[in-house]
């Protein structure tokens, strides 16, 4: 970080000089004296006065853009600027806060409508340059970070934004009036408090490597004025007051939503977002189901949709509109970290508490022809809980890892320091039979037997049988021979799906058996392992530990790795925690594919270079743009 690197270099060169002083003032010349009180008076004044720090800061390397730099590499800084984008929304919602627990907040709030401190690079793996603040300090100690806001910040409704704003965000996020995910990631934070209108600092109860870089770009600023006088939990239609680009037009409540651009935007000139958000309505219209979903794309309903189903993007894709180029088809690659997608056993249930149970459950998935008879063979099999990153734990541990392990090696299982478990396989010289075979000895030894009916029952006479919680028919897909390869064992599946409001209500008070989950992972993981991973979310409501993990070693390890201090040293603790993650079968894993899927109107344009790290949507949101001829450049 090169402003700590220049302070470095400034404190040696003050106390070099005052050395230099001393023995001047020694020898008595005359006007020494006063030469040295000044330059001393001097020397001091400049060592403490208030470094105008960087226009940003990344993690583990250098940054890759300069100051004053024009504009991000994957941007078109000469995007026209106009036209109606209609987009897709997926099942309902019922209010304008994504920053609660209840309810369903409408497509595009967040994204449109509110900003942050600073603004990620998309072809980094991890830094942030200034938006709303335009100087960030970060201390050399690591214990604090102080960011001054840019003079020319405005919400939407013409007032500037200051630091007391930022201070009423940070404080009611992590209320227990907003959703429990920002206690969790701020959950360092000694205390924020503001300097000055326009500067504010927060202080660290611990060095934590990600938590300056989290509170820049992951923490939603907005106006003290938004619902004022009401409770946060109760601000639910009221528009936003933020300071993001769009505001909102019209809404039909759980159909549809217009966002119309800010005219009197305060940020259109700055260079993290020259280039950027360019449509001047934003159309977002709700379907119920994905059938009408795709069928509404294909008859221009919407231009623009990212497809997630293997069997739509191989066979549903198709017709006129696409062999005349009205439709394209594309895939993007991208290198984001993969993560891990996949089955998750709820392990709050008594019949997931055993980790045999949890093995032999896995052992039913047949990956190999899933791929082949279902997805087209377009999907690779996920690993790891860090999969595309070099943080997937792989045979033995290393000395670096083991530097992490040893210390835990009371709590930890022996076969942890062995090889690393990978995914079941059924293609030769293995099969679903020998799998299924290892299976029903993994359920014998964990007390479970078939009885003559064929179903497997535990010492007293309970049947194993669970439910698999879906809102989505391509899940049940996902699901089918995995729910037929269970039976063989005698268990017993129901498949259920549910409305996107249902579903989401009971995961987040954990009411389930099993679902499909996604821990979404970062080239740099930090504090969302204390959401994902550790004994504290278990019972925490809208946490992402879906499986109930709650393991002293994983929460020791999770400590560690937040105090990284280097790459090599976060990357160690990463393949550590993998390791004794996939030890403990808490998911059936799934399958990544490394390319974004994405069918769009020929009308709409995009920037030649794709950024390195980014989930098309939001791509999509704020750099593409309507061709300035395309006849379909109308409002609807």
């Amino acid at each position: 970080m090169t402003f700590i690197v220049a302070r470095v270099m400034l404190k040696a060169v003050v106390v070099r000089a005052l050395q230099v002083i001393s023995r001047l003032r020694r020898g008595r010349r005359p006007g020494v004296h006063t030469f040295a009180w000044a330059a001393t008076a001097g020397l001091a004044a400049l060592l403490h006065a208030p470094l105008q720090a960087a226009h940003g800061i990344a993690w583990g390397e250098a940054l890759k853009y300069p100051p004053g730099f024009s504009h991000f590499d994957y941007v078109n800084p000469a995007a026209p600027k106009g036209g109606t984008i209609n987009l897709d929304g997926y099942g309902s919602f019922d209010k304008l806060n994504p920053f609660t627990l209840k309810g369903i907040a409408a497509a595009g709030t967040g994204a449109l409508m509110f900003e942050t401190l600073a603004e990620p690079s998309k072809d980094e793996p991890f830094s942030m340059y200034g938006l709303l603040a335009d100087d960030i300090r970060f201390a050399e100690d690591g214990l604090s970070i102080t960011f001054r806001l840019n003079a020319a910040a405005r919400f939407s409704d013409g007032s500037p934004v200051t630091a007391e704003d930022v201070l009423h965000s940070f404080v009611t996020l992590t209320s227990r009036q907003a959703h429990p995910r920002y206690r969790q990631s701020f959950a360092d934070v000694a205390q924020a408090r503001v300097i000055d209108s326009r500067t504010v600092r927060f202080d660290f109860k611990r060095r934590n490597h990600e938590l300056h870089m989290i509170i820049g770009i992951q923490m939603p600023v907005f106006s003290r004025n938004w619902g004022k006088g009401k409770s946060f939990t109760d601000l639910v239609e009221d528009e936003p007051i933020a300071s993001g680009p769009y505001r909102i037009e019209r809404l039909e409540w759980g159909r549809s939503i217009v966002y119309r651009r800010n005219p009197n935007y305060w940020a259109n000139d700055l260079n993290v977002r020259r280039g950027m958000f360019n449509f001047d309505r934003i159309v977002y219209k709700y379907f119920k189901d994905e059938t009408a979903r795709l069928e509404g794309f294909k008859a221009g309903e919407f231009d623009w949709i990212y497809e997630n189903s293997a069997r739509n993007w191989a066979r549903g894709h198709t017709g006129p509109r696409y062999a005349s180029g009205e439709l394209v088809k594309r895939e993007f690659p991208h290198s984001n970290a993969a993560g891990m997608q996949g089955f998750a056993l709820n392990a709050r249930r008594a019949q997931f508490a055993d980790v045999r149970v949890r093995r032999a459950i896995a052992l039913a998935m047949d990956f190999e022809w899933m791929n082949r008879q279902v997805f087209y063979g377009q999907y690779r099999r996920t690993p790891s809980f860090f999969t595309n990153t070099d943080m997937v734990a792989t045979g033995q541990p290393d000395q670096d890892e083991l530097a992490y392990l040893e210390p835990l090696r009371k709590q930890l299982t022996p076969e942890v320091f062995g090889e690393v478990p990978l995914p079941p396989t059924t293609a030769a010289p293995s099969s679903l039979r020998a799998n299924l075979r290892l299976a029903r000895s993994l359920l014998t030894d964990a007390g479970w037997r078939v009885d003559d009916e064929g179903v497997l029952r535990n010492a007293s006479g309970q049947a194993f049988a669970f439910e698999f919680l879906t809102y989505s028919k391509a899940f049940e897909r996902v699901a089918e021979s995995w729910v037929r390869n269970l039976a063989k064992l005698g268990i017993e599946v129901t498949m259920r799906t549910t409305d996107p409001a249902l579903y989401r209500k009971r995961i987040e008070e954990y009411d389930f058996d099993a679902i499909v989950h996604v821990f979404s992972a970062s080239q740099t993981p930090g504090n969302e392992l204390v959401e994902s991973y550790t004994s504290g979310a278990v019972a925490e409501k809208g946490s992402q530990n879906m499986p109930g993990i709650r393991d002293p070693s994983i929460d020791a390890l999770v400590s560690r790795i937040l105090e990284s201090r280097s790459r090599p040293e976060l990357a160690a603790g990463a393949r550590a925690l993998d390791r004794v993650l996939r030890h403990g079968y808490y998911m059936v894993p799934h399958f990544h594919t490394p390319a974004n899927r994405v069918a769009f109107s020929k009308r709409l344009g995009h920037p030649e270079t794709i950024p390195r790290y980014y989930w098309s949507p939001t791509w999509m949101l704020k750099t593409w743009w309507v061709q300035p001829d395309a006849a379909g450049a109308r409002s609807r």
